[in-house]
């Protein structure tokens, strides 16, 4: 497994969509989108304040900084504009895995295929160039549209882990958990990602 290479500046990209480290310069531009009750309704915080930004901005780059997670901006390239954000985290190098998550988008970005064309990239580095033997990903058992969009990349879903997370309001919130490993991705890069393939 090649995990040194999440100590260096990564850029990844197809005809669709640019990611960009997050501590690229243009993170100031989330703040056109970010602020937005729909957008953090299952994440699991709230954002309202440019206090709100500046802690989740900062607390990004400290999980970086500790190798928890690597961090990046979606840059949507039809308009160039800074669409959102995703990460490889929960990284453990020791078992070869991580999770692909802490995803949003800006309400003009959702639904447009944004989303499939970021997974595509991430789980192609993700297995191709870092050699992870599991990637998973995670959405609240009530956020049915996330479900969706996880279940098109071709995860198998594993099961739901009760109080997984407590929302800002206190109230302790299950996920839905699913999977891709090594053994599934030729295949599913195939059968669900043929469009990006040259």
């Amino acid at each position: 497994m090649n995990h040194k290479i999440l100590n260096s500046n990564i850029k990844l990209e197809n005809a669709r969509v640019l990611l960009l480290p997050f501590g690229n310069e243009r993170y100031h531009e989330l703040k056109q989108i970010i602020f937005n009750d729909r957008i953090w309704k299952y994440m699991g915080m709230s954002m309202h304040t440019e206090m709100d930004f500046e802690l989740y901005v900062k607390n990004t780059i400290t999980d970086q900084k500790k190798e928890i997670c690597y961090p990046f901006l979606i840059v949507d390239k039809q308009s160039n504009r800074i669409a959102g954000s995703t990460r490889f985290g929960n990284l453990n190098t020791t078992s070869e895995k991580c999770e692909i998550g802490w995803t949003w988008y800006g309400l003009d970005f959702q639904g447009t295929g944004l989303n499939k064309a970021c997974k595509y990239e991430l789980l192609k580095f993700g297995f191709e160039t870092i050699g992870f033997r599991r990637i998973q990903f995670s959405a609240d058992q009530e956020n049915l549209r996330s479900q969706r969009a996880i279940e098109k990349l071709g995860a198998q879903q594993e099961g739901i882990f009760r109080n997984n997370y407590i929302a800002p309001s206190g109230e302790s919130r299950n996920d839905v958990y699913y999977s891709i490993i090594k053994e599934d991705w030729a295949t599913i890069k195939q059968t669900h990602f043929s469009e990006y393939i040259s």
